[in-house]
Protein backbone atom coordinates (compact mmCIF):
# COMPACT_ATOMS: atom_id res chain seq x y z
CA UNK A 1 0.00 0.00 0.00
CA UNK A 2 1.15 3.52 -0.63
CA UNK A 3 1.35 6.13 2.08
CA UNK A 4 -1.15 8.98 1.99
CA UNK A 5 -0.60 12.25 3.85
CA UNK A 6 -3.65 12.52 6.08
CA UNK A 7 -2.48 15.00 8.72
CA UNK A 8 -3.71 18.17 7.03
CA UNK A 9 -7.29 16.94 6.79
CA UNK A 10 -7.71 15.29 10.20
CA UNK A 11 -9.67 16.87 13.03
CA UNK A 12 -9.14 16.12 16.70
CA UNK A 13 -11.91 15.54 19.24
CA UNK A 14 -11.65 15.07 23.00
CA UNK A 15 -14.59 13.30 24.64
CA UNK A 16 -15.38 15.31 27.77
CA UNK A 17 -18.94 14.22 28.52
CA UNK A 18 -18.46 11.10 30.61
CA UNK A 19 -20.19 10.68 33.95
CA UNK A 20 -16.87 9.99 35.76
CA UNK A 21 -18.70 7.82 38.31
CA UNK A 22 -15.61 5.84 39.36
CA UNK A 23 -13.50 9.00 39.63
CA UNK A 24 -16.16 10.81 41.67
CA UNK A 25 -15.71 14.14 39.86
CA UNK A 26 -15.54 15.51 36.32
CA UNK A 27 -12.37 13.98 34.89
CA UNK A 28 -12.07 16.55 32.12
CA UNK A 29 -11.60 19.33 34.68
CA UNK A 30 -9.12 17.62 37.03
CA UNK A 31 -5.90 19.62 37.11
CA UNK A 32 -2.45 18.12 36.66
CA UNK A 33 0.45 20.53 36.93
CA UNK A 34 -1.89 23.52 36.61
CA UNK A 35 -3.68 22.23 33.47
CA UNK A 36 -6.88 20.25 33.25
CA UNK A 37 -6.77 16.77 31.75
CA UNK A 38 -8.90 17.98 28.82
CA UNK A 39 -6.53 20.88 28.12
CA UNK A 40 -3.52 18.52 28.21
CA UNK A 41 -5.11 16.13 25.71
CA UNK A 42 -6.37 18.92 23.41
CA UNK A 43 -2.92 20.55 23.40
CA UNK A 44 -1.34 17.24 22.42
CA UNK A 45 -3.79 16.81 19.54
CA UNK A 46 -2.92 20.32 18.35
CA UNK A 47 0.81 19.65 18.69
CA UNK A 48 0.36 16.55 16.52
CA UNK A 49 -1.00 18.76 13.73
CA UNK A 50 -4.71 18.02 14.06
CA UNK A 51 -7.15 20.84 13.35
CA UNK A 52 -9.59 21.89 14.42
CA UNK A 53 -9.51 20.41 17.91
CA UNK A 54 -12.79 20.42 19.83
CA UNK A 55 -14.29 18.85 22.93
CA UNK A 56 -17.61 16.99 22.86
CA UNK A 57 -19.93 17.05 25.86
CA UNK A 58 -19.51 17.90 29.51
CA UNK A 59 -19.46 21.31 31.15
CA UNK A 60 -19.20 23.47 28.03
CA UNK A 61 -18.90 26.73 29.97
CA UNK A 62 -16.09 25.44 32.20
CA UNK A 63 -14.23 24.02 29.21
CA UNK A 64 -14.65 27.31 27.37
CA UNK A 65 -13.18 29.23 30.32
CA UNK A 66 -10.08 27.09 29.91
CA UNK A 67 -9.70 28.12 26.27
CA UNK A 68 -11.22 25.00 24.74
CA UNK A 69 -13.79 24.90 21.97
CA UNK A 70 -16.56 22.63 23.23
CA UNK A 71 -19.80 21.48 21.62
CA UNK A 72 -22.76 19.63 23.07
CA UNK A 73 -22.93 15.88 22.68
CA UNK A 74 -25.79 14.98 20.32
CA UNK A 75 -26.39 11.88 22.47
CA UNK A 76 -25.76 12.90 26.10
CA UNK A 77 -25.67 10.07 28.58
CA UNK A 78 -25.35 7.42 25.86
CA UNK A 79 -21.65 6.69 26.31
CA UNK A 80 -18.63 7.23 24.10
CA UNK A 81 -20.26 5.82 20.95
CA UNK A 82 -22.63 8.79 21.04
CA UNK A 83 -19.60 11.07 21.35
CA UNK A 84 -17.94 9.43 18.35
CA UNK A 85 -21.12 9.94 16.31
CA UNK A 86 -21.23 13.60 17.37
CA UNK A 87 -17.58 14.02 16.35
CA UNK A 88 -18.19 12.49 12.93
CA UNK A 89 -21.31 14.60 12.39
CA UNK A 90 -19.37 17.78 13.21
CA UNK A 91 -16.48 16.93 10.87
CA UNK A 92 -18.15 15.40 7.80
CA UNK A 93 -15.71 17.08 5.41
CA UNK A 94 -12.56 15.82 7.15
CA UNK A 95 -10.54 12.85 5.89
CA UNK A 96 -10.53 11.54 9.42
CA UNK A 97 -11.34 12.41 13.01
CA UNK A 98 -9.07 11.34 15.85
CA UNK A 99 -11.30 10.81 18.88
CA UNK A 100 -9.62 10.48 22.27
CA UNK A 101 -10.67 10.17 25.86
CA UNK A 102 -10.12 13.24 28.02
CA UNK A 103 -8.38 11.26 30.78
CA UNK A 104 -5.19 10.11 29.08
CA UNK A 105 -2.53 10.01 31.78
CA UNK A 106 0.33 10.88 29.43
CA UNK A 107 -1.01 12.14 26.08
CA UNK A 108 1.65 11.51 23.44
CA UNK A 109 2.41 13.32 20.20
CA UNK A 110 4.46 10.28 19.20
CA UNK A 111 1.50 7.93 19.62
CA UNK A 112 -0.66 10.27 17.55
CA UNK A 113 2.01 10.46 14.85
CA UNK A 114 2.02 6.65 14.66
CA UNK A 115 -1.79 6.66 14.44
CA UNK A 116 -1.65 9.07 11.53
CA UNK A 117 1.06 7.00 9.86
CA UNK A 118 -1.10 3.88 10.23
CA UNK A 119 -4.03 5.77 8.70
CA UNK A 120 -1.79 6.70 5.79
CA UNK A 121 -1.23 3.06 4.88
CA UNK A 122 -4.68 1.71 5.81
CA UNK A 123 -6.95 0.47 3.07
CA UNK A 124 -9.25 3.21 1.74
CA UNK A 125 -12.30 1.30 3.00
CA UNK A 126 -11.04 1.15 6.59
CA UNK A 127 -13.69 2.90 8.66
CA UNK A 128 -11.50 3.13 11.73
CA UNK A 129 -7.78 2.90 12.45
CA UNK A 130 -7.16 1.70 15.99
CA UNK A 131 -4.00 1.08 18.04
CA UNK A 132 -3.62 -2.21 19.89
CA UNK A 133 -1.85 -2.12 23.26
CA UNK A 134 -1.08 -5.38 25.06
CA UNK A 135 -3.65 -7.17 22.93
CA UNK A 136 -6.46 -4.66 23.51
CA UNK A 137 -7.85 -2.32 20.87
CA UNK A 138 -7.85 1.25 22.15
CA UNK A 139 -11.08 2.59 20.65
CA UNK A 140 -10.80 5.95 22.43
CA UNK A 141 -7.48 6.72 20.76
CA UNK A 142 -8.55 5.93 17.20
CA UNK A 143 -8.96 7.66 13.85
CA UNK A 144 -12.50 7.39 12.46
CA UNK A 145 -13.44 8.09 8.85
CA UNK A 146 -16.62 10.17 8.37
CA UNK A 147 -17.73 7.71 5.67
CA UNK A 148 -18.14 5.16 8.48
CA UNK A 149 -20.80 7.26 10.19
CA UNK A 150 -23.90 5.72 8.54
CA UNK A 151 -22.99 2.21 9.65
CA UNK A 152 -22.29 3.40 13.19
CA UNK A 153 -25.53 5.42 13.23
CA UNK A 154 -27.44 2.30 12.20
CA UNK A 155 -25.84 0.26 14.98
CA UNK A 156 -26.60 3.02 17.49
CA UNK A 157 -30.22 3.25 16.31
CA UNK A 158 -30.52 -0.53 16.76
CA UNK A 159 -29.55 -0.11 20.41
CA UNK A 160 -25.82 -0.74 20.36
CA UNK A 161 -23.84 1.42 22.81
CA UNK A 162 -20.48 -0.36 22.81
CA UNK A 163 -17.90 1.37 20.63
CA UNK A 164 -16.02 -1.91 20.17
CA UNK A 165 -19.03 -4.00 19.19
CA UNK A 166 -20.37 -1.33 16.82
CA UNK A 167 -17.02 -0.88 15.07
CA UNK A 168 -16.19 -4.57 14.82
CA UNK A 169 -19.64 -5.50 13.51
CA UNK A 170 -20.19 -2.61 11.11
CA UNK A 171 -16.78 -1.42 9.87
CA UNK A 172 -13.58 -2.54 8.22
CA UNK A 173 -11.06 -2.10 11.03
CA UNK A 174 -7.36 -1.38 10.50
CA UNK A 175 -5.55 -2.32 13.72
CA UNK A 176 -1.84 -1.85 14.40
CA UNK A 177 0.48 -2.50 17.35
CA UNK A 178 1.28 0.47 19.61
CA UNK A 179 3.99 0.36 22.27
CA UNK A 180 2.79 3.43 24.19
CA UNK A 181 0.51 2.28 27.04
CA UNK A 182 -2.15 4.94 26.25
CA UNK A 183 -3.25 4.64 29.88
CA UNK A 184 -6.31 6.49 31.12
CA UNK A 185 -7.42 7.51 34.60
CA UNK A 186 -10.59 5.78 35.77
CA UNK A 187 -9.92 5.97 39.52
CA UNK A 188 -8.21 8.63 41.66
CA UNK A 189 -5.18 6.36 42.04
CA UNK A 190 -4.71 6.32 38.26
CA UNK A 191 -4.06 10.06 38.10
CA UNK A 192 -0.56 11.38 37.42
CA UNK A 193 1.34 12.80 40.37
CA UNK A 194 0.48 16.44 41.01
CA UNK A 195 -3.21 16.00 40.21
CA UNK A 196 -5.52 18.16 42.23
Amino acid sequence: MTHRDVTAAVAGVVLTGGASRRMGRDKALIEVGGETLAVRVAATLTAAGLAPVTCVGGDLAALGRRGLVAVADDHPGEGPLGGVLTALARHRAADGVVVTACDLVAPSVGALARLLAAAGVAAPDAGVVVPVVAGRRQWLHALWRPAAAPALVAAFAAGERSVARAAEAALTVHAYAEADPLADADLPGDLPSGAG
